[in-house]
């Protein structure tokens, strides 16, 4: 859901470096520029969750089972993850309008490649290469505009990305399920990967033409090794997590989740000694920073890992089409999108105390639907759970930005670039991880048929749930001055 613009946000913010534009931009073609970059964005994040809703049709369609729909968000969410950071330091040292556009390309052409996919595997490899390409494009948007756009007036451009997210995260799933039932030319779920030819096309084509060129600074350094061990982390434990869960605990996972963890643990060496690593080592010996790291972590995996069951339970267990169940998404869509308006001018007053209330409303709607799933099982009527998809959005939203805000709120600013990049990197790993792993809960307990299983999952998503309650009072007690302004 509009984690990703979180994502985006903390990742061009990160960058202070600014390309310089070679002309005058009128106002007119400030809005246009603007219009491009949040285009991009907008791309990112429908592509981001499509596959919360299409998972169950890939799968039937090219096979895979259960492994291809953990896999379908997963990647996607593992490339990003994994390569935000670099993405954002590519743009710095080659120029910002250079990556956007070669990420933009290249995210079209994956998209495509998603949309003629022919196996399990080459829409795997595809999503991971559209995550790649967007890792490229997202951290460039907001160093391009503060090229264009007087540093007075910014404010204005930067106020639409919050509405336009929670639109798309909103659109994107109802767009998908629409797309996938009305079998548009017998074309089916490869639609909604093929429409973007056409929307990416057309974005890319205005980029060309509307995008101030910057020659980047080539003095940048860029930690190509510490992403490549962080990378064979992921990797591994996702493949061995999900093969485990589908093929039994042989060997092979067993394996590949001690190489994830012997990466990991070169990743870690890699940070001590790196010139410029990915995560400065100063931002872990900060109680409130790794304390809101843990948390965003343990938050990210829950909710996209509720989300993506949510999805299957009302199409497997309730049997709603691709569309009905894009439709039954709405109400917690909705609340996200509630929330996150509302509480931006709240974290200033409440600070942390927000953190908690949003994680308590979850704990709260979860409760909910534990209770009528518990209850009336796959007899509950269309409209039975829209209340507690509305309350579980509500808390959603109230945490999603206000977690971020938190968790940086009293690092030094010069620690201000590394901890937004990182914290945006984890968040999009944690949905990677948070997907595969509380999809796998529910397959391996969907033996006692899809009610045990949601009933189940539940419980699992409510505990880490409780446990991120316990990590708020570790968190700094505001966010910085200048973030809720």
């Amino acid at each position: 859901m509009p984690t990703a613009t979180h994502a985006s946000d903390a990742s061009d913010a990160s960058h202070a470096s600014h390309p310089t534009p070679t002309e005058t931009f009128t106002p007119r073609k400030r809005w246009a520029v603007l219009g491009v970059i949040l285009a991009a964005d907008v791309l990112d994040l429908v592509d981001a969750t499509i596959t919360n809703i299409a998972a169950p049709t890939i799968a039937k369609d090219l096979g895979g089972g259960p492994a291809l729909i953990q896999w379908l968000g997963a990647s996607y969410a593992l490339a990003l993850g994994v390569l935000l950071v670099i993405g954002g330091r590519l743009g710095d040292k080659y120029g910002k309008r250079r990556l956007f556009l070669l990420g933009l390309a290249g995210f079209t052409i994956a998209s495509v490649a998603c949309g003629l996919a022919f196996s399990p595997e080459s829409i795997t490899i595809a999503r991971l290469t559209q995550g790649a390409f967007g890792a490229l494009v997202i951290p460039q948007g907001f160093g391009i505009l503060g090229a264009v756009w007087p540093r007075e007036e910014i404010g204005k451009a930067f106020s639409l990305f919050a509405p336009a997210m929670g639109l798309s995260a909103v659109g994107g799933p109802i767009l998908a399920g629409f797309l996938i039932d009305a079998d548009l030319g017998g074309l089916g779920w490869r639609s909604m990967f093929l429409i973007n030819l056409v929307l990416g096309g057309a974005a890319l084509i205005a980029a060309v033409r509307l995008l101030p060129k910057d020659p980047g600074d080539r003095a940048t350094s860029i930690d190509g090794t510490g992403s490549a061990y962080l990378g064979a982390t992921m990797l591994g434990l996702l493949s061995g997590l999900i093969d485990g869960s589908t093929n039994g605990w042989t060997a092979a996972p067993i394996l590949l989740i001690a190489a994830g963890l012997a990466s990991f643990a070169l990743f870690c060496r890699r940070q001590r000694t790196a010139h410029n690593p990915l995560i400065q080592p100063s931002l872990l010996r900060n109680r409130g920073f790794t304390s809101g790291l843990v948390l965003c972590v343990a938050f990210s995996a829950a909710v996209s890992g509720l989300l993506y069951v949510i999805s299957l339970y009302l199409q497997e267990g309730l049997g709603r089409s691709p569309s009905g169940t894009a439709l039954g998404l709405v109400p917690l869509s909705v609340g996200i999108v509630i929330a996150s308006i509302a509480c931006h001018g709240l974290i200033g007053r409440l600070g942390r105390k927000l953190v908690l209330i949003g994680l308590l409303i979850i704990l709260t709607g979860t409760g909910y639907l534990f209770a009528m799933v518990a209850n009336a099982g796959t007899d509950m009527g269309s409209w039975t759970l829209v209340p507690p998809l509305l309350i579980v959005g509500l808390g959603m939203g109230t945490c999603f930005g206000t977690v971020y805000d938190i968790t940086i709120g009293d690092i030094a600013p010069q620690e201000a670039g590394s901890a937004s990049g990182s914290l945006s990197a984890v968040q999009q790993l944690a949905n990677a991880i948070g997907a595969a792993t509380v999809v796998t809960v529910f397959f391996k307990t969907l033996d006692g048929g899809p009610d045990h299983a949601m009933t189940v999952t539940l419980a699992v998503v409510a505990s880490v749930t409780l446990l991120c309650c316990g990590l708020v009072r570790l968190l700094p007690h505001k966010p910085q001055e200048d973030q809720h302004h």
